[in-house]
């Protein structure tokens, strides 16, 4: 049973229906070392293959050898501007599939279904695509280009559900479903009518009677047609968690921050803008954050004539900060919101008209009368009568199905689970769960925090799988 039916789930579902991955012959590699390996072995999957081998001296944008190493033989020199063709082929080994479920609360594409449909993405388009089926490909079909080389979030939840159908992945697909519990069980607990549901089921990794002492109990509701929730109880012996991250936004944890005026969502301002309740005449939006978000929500504002106060902890020219690792080339946009924060302080007005920005402060609080004061780093207050906030700084996942929310199973298990801070702790080579076994998790939970590198997430529980069920060839 996968939690998440996003980029990670739909992937892990092809893998799992069996679409196996080989060595594409007389292809060639630019990396002479991993070209050699691949020759060593050209009729073994590389599913069933030594990931560790394969991976080893791999260098990249993630920190997972995994994902390096999935995304190296799809997109073989692309961070060089490449557009090499993939060296993997792909075969159709229908006894190699595994039975499984995807449950997800939206459409296959999770939480891309949510974005505003017309954000371009950060990542370069191509690197959007899920296995064999290129995105550029599909985007051609539409008789549409790449903007910049990147895509729209509406494109790309299409996308998304168009693979599921193009692959027939269908069946295993269970939407409008909300998991509420996930917890071990004794396999002698389960009721004799659930045990025989599971022998029909199928013959290999459900038959867990004779091998397994212990079980996972899924529980949830499906959301029905009429709107009605039916309850169910999935048994399964190894459950994938993919839920991403999109699910609860951080809050700042100051005084009026839930009055109906702070939002923690960047759809607040763009239906506060439909329902005219901001405008160019209006007091300033607050936005406080200094990721991608926030700045979608500053252009957007901009876009709109509505005039933004834009507070952040960080310096402008801290190397944390996004901004600072994006090509300028690429990313127009973004880099003119970072010319704003520059140029745009409250301490010298620049050529920006209805931008003020504060870096290196914070917010001490809210008021009823919409008044909103801020800190600066030497202690210094200000106070700024506002129409609206944004507070835009990251989201949690939403755990709550776990015991202990997950903390148990994190990095440091004395924090809440966070895709930079404090990603689960995962086997690197099987993406197993250190602290729980059978229990796996993929993306953003992982650490893994774009799509182009999710994948080789899904390569390495694949992988794991398929080896527990015995359905590796000698």
């Amino acid at each position: 049973v996968f939690l998440g039916n996003g980029p990670s789930g739909i992937c892990l579902s092809y893998l799992l229906s069996g679409y196996i991955p080989y060595f594409k012959r007389d292809s060639l590699h630019p990396h002479p070392v991993l070209q050699r390996k691949l020759e060593e072995a050209p009729d073994v999957s590389i599913l069933d293959q030594d990931l560790e081998y394969l991976s080893e001296g791999l260098e990249g944008r993630s920190h997972s050898p995994v994902a390096l190493l999935f995304d190296t033989l799809q997109r073989p020199d692309t961070d060089f501007g490449g557009t090499a063709e993939s060296v993997l082929t792909w075969w159709h080994e229908t006894d190699r599939a595994i039975p499984h479920l995807v449950l997800g609360r939206n459409a296959p594409g999770g939480a891309w279904h949510s974005i505003e449909g017309s954000m371009v993405t950060l990542s370069r388009g191509e690197w959007m695509g899920l296995p064999d089926l290129p995105f550029k490909d599909w985007l051609k079909q539409k008789r549409r280009g790449l903007r910049n080389n990147r895509a729209t979030a509406e494109d790309i939840a299409q996308y998304y559900q168009h693979y599921v159908v193009r692959k027939g992945l269908q069946k295993n697909f269970r939407c409008g479903t909300v998991v509420t519990s996930v917890r071990k069980v004794s396999a002698e607990s389960i009721s004799s009518h659930a045990q025989k549901d599971l022998q029909e089921n199928s013959d290999s990794l459900w038959n867990f009677n004779e091998r397994s002492t212990e079980v996972f109990q899924v529980d949830g509701f499906f959301k029905t047609v009429k709107g009605d929730k039916e309850p169910f109880s999935i048994y399964a012996e190894n459950v994938v968690l993919a839920t991403g991250t999109y699910d609860s936004p951080t809050w700042l944890g100051v005084k009026g921050e839930n009055l109906s005026y702070v939002h923690h969502q960047l759809s607040a301002l763009e239906e506060a803008v439909k329902n005219n309740s901001v405008g160019i005449m209006s007091d300033p939006v607050l936005i406080v954050g200094a990721g991608l978000t926030a700045a979608d929500a500053i252009l957007f504002a901009h876009h709109c004539n509505i005039p933004v106060i834009h507070v952040f902890r960080r310096r402008v020219t801290d190397p944390g900060l996004i901004f600072n690792q994006l090509p300028k080339m690429m990313y127009p946009e973004y880099h003119k919101v970072h010319q704003m924060m520059k140029e745009q302080s409250a301490a010298c007005a620049g050529p920006y008209e209805r931008y003020v920005s504060l870096p290196e402060h914070h917010v001490l609080s809210f008021g009823k009368d919409k008044k909103c004061i801020f800190q600066d780093k030497n202690g210094y207050q200000k106070v700024y009568k506002i129409s609206m906030a944004l507070v835009l700084t990251g989201s949690n996942p939403n755990l709550s199905f776990l015991p202990n929310n997950g903390i148990d199973l994190a990095m440091d298990s004395g924090q809440p689970v966070n895709p930079k801070r404090n990603p689960i702790d995962v086997d690197p080579f099987s993406y197993e769960c250190t602290q729980e076994k059978g229990l796996y998790a993929l993306g953003p939970l992982a650490g893994d925090n774009f799509v182009r590198f999710v994948q080789g997430g899904a390569l390495a529980v694949a992988s794991s799988l398929l080896k527990k069920a015995n359905k590796n060839p000698p």
